[in-house]
């Protein structure tokens, strides 16, 4: 069996993120996916999944290669909370049960991938807070942060990892943008890890701010 590589896809749902923002959501995660069909190495050994988070906490696109990938339309609710804590959660529970782990007789899956994309900042303060030694436990090749929009807090993400992007605003244009720069750090991430180097991001282009 190949070596897979896994990555989680955490996307805010919640009640701010309706009209334009879902629209440009929904846009660059697809033209995310298309790039990446375009990898060779993506589709030997990418497998992705995809959680939104709101009031409530979905696992949408359960964990499947990039070959077999079926895009869904990304929907929020009318309005309500952001449990970023309640998502992450749910990412430690899919990581404990699905990453394949090495032994001494084979190779496992490679370090796992975690994308979390946001426009404010946590509801669920005390359990994102709970979370954060939990999901740095599964040792992730990379967590990147997303703020997006004039609302998005990026003080919340820097508690999660060092590598967070802020982004103005959350038009098609801006979040195309992102969502390439994704696909280049994946694409950039299954070649690293193949060689067994630490995952280093591509410079991001300059119209995403990358949070140092």
């Amino acid at each position: 069996m190949n070596r897979r590589l896994l990555a989680y896809f955490l996307l805010d749902t919640s009640g701010s993120m309706r009209g334009e923002p879902i629209v440009a959501l929904n846009n660059g995660f697809n033209g995310l996916v298309s790039m990446l069909r375009s990898d060779p190495q993506a589709m030997e050994s990418l497998h992705v999944s995809v959680i939104t988070y709101d009031q409530n906490v979905n696992n949408i696109i359960p964990l499947v290669d990039l070959a077999h990938f079926s895009p869904v339309e990304i929907k929020c609710p009318d309005s309500g909370p952001t449990h970023t804590g309640r998502a992450l959660e749910e990412v430690y529970h899919l990581v404990n049960r699905e990453l394949i782990k090495g032994s001494s007789d084979k190779k496992g899956d490679w370090k796992p991938l975690l994308f979390i994309f946001t426009d404010g900042k946590p509801s669920d303060i005390q359990k994102y807070k709970e979370m954060i030694p939990r999901i740095k436990s599964l040792d992730f090749g990379v967590i990147v942060g997303c703020a997006s929009g004039p609302k998005a807090e990026v003080s919340y993400l820097q508690e999660l990892t060092d590598h967070v992007v802020k982004l103005d605003t959350t038009d098609v244009t801006t979040l195309t943008t992102f969502f390439q720069w994704v696909s280049s750090s994946i694409e950039m991430g299954s070649k690293s890890q193949g060689t067994g180097e630490a995952m280093i991001l591509p410079p991001p282009p300059s119209e995403l701010n990358l949070i140092i």
